[in-house]
């Protein structure tokens, strides 16, 4: 995540050729990953629920693999950001998510304002056609960056984002053996911690119509509490979502709270321009944007595997999934409802 009291710079980034790893095989650099937590004899004691199911194994597997050594903290213009694009490259083939109308690479430039140089990135995109109403879109949101290797330590960036991009490829395991009414858009950015580029990149040149997205979804340190709190921020500001993720709150195992977006919060605990939801929100898009607050973790050295809580992180999962599900069967009040609030406030402006 980007600091919530600034943005940071621009930083440089670059891609260079690298073969798509094989979803489950080890990457350069890697050692082997267990199919099972590392956490010794886990499993959630909660009794169960009607939420959405995820394979908890493969969910963990995913941020381990993500916030391992080998990909150096996922700097970009680093071999580290290479393998794991290449490693969510692999992971959409394999659960069948197809490219968003052909394209896999939204490539986006921006300048570096450090030193002036304009530099490439590269969002990852993907979708499942939605068969009731395939024209409108859920556009789902996580970036894969992080803020690599600092004075010779690896940032491994585990909850930040390493959580938010394997909820995005558990969701898409989850739609393609349950498609979707309206359409499904994965976006795996680039560049958030350099001043979300990668979300202002997809906004200005949309691969999508944008008066055709229902909202955003976007998650965003989503596997680290100790006190099994994430809160869903965004109700301040489309408050007709409110009742979607009441609705979570009452059936979730973990504690769900709203808050953090409001304007008359104290520096830095307003997140509504904090993450990659915040070019959506500037062009009137509805979003809720999940995230815990920060941790010991945040942006330093211990936000690795280790230290994520296993158990809050899969009751996090399935409560943003199910929400998600519930944007999904609401997906038409909520584009006349955004609509509707877009033109009194047009209205009401002029």
């Amino acid at each position: 995540m980007t600091p919530r009291r600034f943005l940071r710079p621009f930083v440089a980034l670059s891609l260079l050729a690298v073969p798509l790893a094989a979803a489950g095989t080890v990457l350069p650099g890697a050692t082997p990953v267990d199919d099972a937590p590392r956490v010794a004899g886990w499993q959630s004691s909660a009794p169960q629920s009607d939420l959405p199911e995820v394979d908890a194994q493969e969910l963990l597997r995913d941020l381990e693999i993500l916030a391992h050594d080998s990909m150096e903290g996922r700097r970009p213009g680093t071999p580290g950001i290479e393998r794991a694009r290449s490693f969510i490259l692999a992971s959409l083939d394999d659960r069948g998510v197809a490219p968003l109308h052909g394209e896999r690479f939204q490539s986006f430039e921006f300048q570096n304002r450090r030193d002036g140089q304009n530099y490439v990135g590269h969002n990852l995109l993907g979708w499942f056609q939605g068969t009731e109403h395939p024209d409108s879109y859920i556009v789902l949101t996580a970036h894969y960056d992080h803020l690599g290797v600092v004075n010779d330590q690896i940032y491994n960036g585990a909850d930040d984002n390493a959580s938010g991009v394997a909820v995005l490829l558990a969701a898409a395991r989850h739609f393609a053996a349950n498609p979707p009414a309206h359409s499904v858009v994965l976006a795996f950015l680039d560049a958030e911690e350099m001043g979300l580029q990668g979300a202002r990149a997809f906004v200005a040149d949309a691969p999508i119509p944008l008066e055709s997205i229902v909202m955003n979804i976007n998650l965003d340190m989503v596997s680290r509490s100790e006190v099994g709190e994430i809160y869903a921020a965004g109700t301040y500001h489309y408050p007709f979502l409110l009742p979607l993720v009441e609705e979570v709150m009452e059936a979730s195992r973990i504690t769900v709270l709203t808050g953090h977006d409001s304007p008359d919060l104290p520096p830095g605990q307003d997140w509504t321009m904090a993450s990659d939801h915040a070019p959506f929100h500037q062009q009137g898009i509805p979003f809720i944007y999940f995230g815990v607050e920060d941790h010991a973790g945040y942006h330093d050295p211990s936000d690795t595997f280790e230290n994520i809580t296993p158990d809050f992180f899969v009751e996090s999962a399935r409560s943003i999934l199910h929400f998600v599900t519930l944007a999904d069967r609401d997906g038409q009040m909520i584009l006349e409802r955004s609509e509707r609030e877009t033109a009194v406030s047009v209205g009401q402006s002029r």
